[in-house]
C-alpha cells in the first residue's frame, strides 16, 4: 500500500513538473511555439483533415446503417481462421488499412459502443485494425520523402504484410476457434439520421486528432528550439554510427508521426532509410497513441495490447521493407 501511495504522488509530481517545464517553454519561447502551431496547422489542413475527415464519415455511416452485421456473416470464415475475432473485424480492418490513422480505432469502438463487439474482441482489434493510411503513405512518405511512386508501393505493401502478420500473432491460439455467427438484427435506420450523426462525430474526432497533432508538434519545436533534439540526434549518431539526420528523424517521429516523415526529406531512398520510414509509419508515434486513447472514451478498452502492437508492428514492417529494398535497389 505504501508502495502504491509513492508510485502516485512520484506521478503526480513529475506530471506537475512537466507541465511546469512546458508552460515555463512557452514563457521563454514564445516565437518557436508560434511557429510550430503554423506548421502544425498547415500539417491539419493539408494532409490531416482532408485524408481523415471523409474515411471518419464513411466509418460512421456505415455502423449507423447496420451494415457491418451484412459483412460480417460472409467474412466470418476468414476473420475467425486467421485472426480469431467475428466477422465484425472486417470493417475496421478494411477501414484501418485504407482511412489511416486513427480511423480503425474509431471503427472498433463505434462497435463496441454499439455491443455489436464486446470490448475484449475490441482490444484484439486494435493491434492490426489501426494503420496508416495509403493517402499518408504513397503521397507524404513514398512521393513527398523519396521521390518514388515505387518506394511508396513497397512501403505500403509492408505495412499491410505487418499488419495481418501483427493480427495473426496477436490471434494468441484463437485462430479457428468456434464462435457465435450472429451479430444480432440489422438495425434499420435512415440514410439521412445516419449521415447526420456520423458527420457531426466525424467533425469531432477529427478536431480531436488535429488538436494533438499540433500539441505534438509545439513539443518538438519546443525540445528542438532547446537544442535537446539536436544533442540526442547527436549522441545516437555518434555511438550508432548512422547520419544525423537519420537519427533526428528517429527521434521526431516516436513524438509524432508527421514530423519525423518530414524530417526524413532529403535522405536517400536505401534500404536502411526506408526501413526507418516504415518503422515510423508502423509504430506511429505518441501522438497516434494519444489521438487513438481519445476515440475509445467510453468503451472500457485498455490500451496495452494496442501499444504492444503498433511497436511489433513497426519492427515487421521494418524488416519487410528493408529485404523488398534490398531485393529491387
Amino acid at each position: 500500500m505504501q508502495n502504491m501511495k509513492v508510485k502516485k504522488y512520484a506521478g503526480f509530481w513529475l506530471s506537475c513538473a512537466a507541465a511546469l517545464a512546458g508552460l515555463g517553454a512557452l514563457v521563454l519561447a514564445p516565437a518557436a511555439a508560434a511557429e510550430s502551431v503554423r506548421g502544425g496547422l498547415e500539417l491539419c489542413s493539408s494532409v490531416i483533415v482532408p485524408s481523415l475527415l471523409p474515411f471518419f464519415v464513411l466509418s460512421g455511416l456505415v455502423s449507423s446503417l447496420g451494415l457491418p452485421q451484412l459483412l460480417a456473416r460472409a467474412a466470418e470464415g476468414p476473420m475467425r481462421a486467421l485472426f480469431g475475432v467475428s466477422g465484425l473485424g472486417c470493417v475496421p480492418f478494411v477501414l484501418g488499412l485504407t482511412g489511416g490513422y486513427p480511423v480503425g480505432a474509431a471503427a472498433v469502438a463505434g462497435l463496441v459502443r454499439s455491443g455489436d463487439l464486446s470490448a475484449r474482441e475490441g482490444e484484439r482489434l486494435l493491434p492490426f485494425c489501426n494503420n496508416t493510411g495509403p493517402a499518408f503513405i504513397l503521397g507524404a512518405a513514398g512521393s513527398g520523402v523519396f521521390g518514388s511512386s515505387a518506394c511508396g508501393a513497397i512501403l505500403y505493401l509492408s505495412h499491410v504484410l505487418a499488419a495481418v502478420t501483427v493480427g495473426v500473432v496477436f490471434s494468441r491460439g484463437r485462430r479457428g476457434a468456434a464462435g457465435t455467427a450472429e451479430h444480432g438484427e440489422l438495425q434499420v435506420r435512415s440514410f439521412a439520421a445516419a449521415l447526420s450523426d456520423s458527420v457531426k462525430n466525424a467533425v469531432s474526432s477529427t478536431l480531436n486528432v488535429c488538436g494533438f497533432v499540433l500539441f505534438f508538434c509545439v513539443v518538438t519545436g519546443l525540445l528542438d528550439r532547446a537544442g535537446i533534439f539536436s544533442a540526442a540526434a547527436g549522441e545516437l549518431s555518434a555511438s550508432s554510427g548512422a547520419e544525423l539526420a537519420f537519427c533526428r528523424a528517429l527521434l521526431t517521429g516516436l513524438l509524432e508521426l508527421g514530423g519525423g516523415i518530414g524530417a526524413m526529406s532529403g535522405l536517400a531512398p536505401t534500404p536502411a532509410n526506408l526501413a526507418l520510414c516504415s518503422f515510423l509509419l508502423g509504430f506511429g508515434g505518441l501522438s497516434v497513441h494519444c489521438q487513438t486513447l481519445s476515440v475509445l472514451e467510453g468503451t472500457d478498452m485498455k490500451c496495452a495490447r494496442h501499444f504492444a502492437g503498433r511497436i511489433l508492428h513497426g519492427l515487421v514492417s521494418a524488416l519487410f521493407t528493408f529485404i523488398a529494398a534490398l531485393i529491387l535497389f
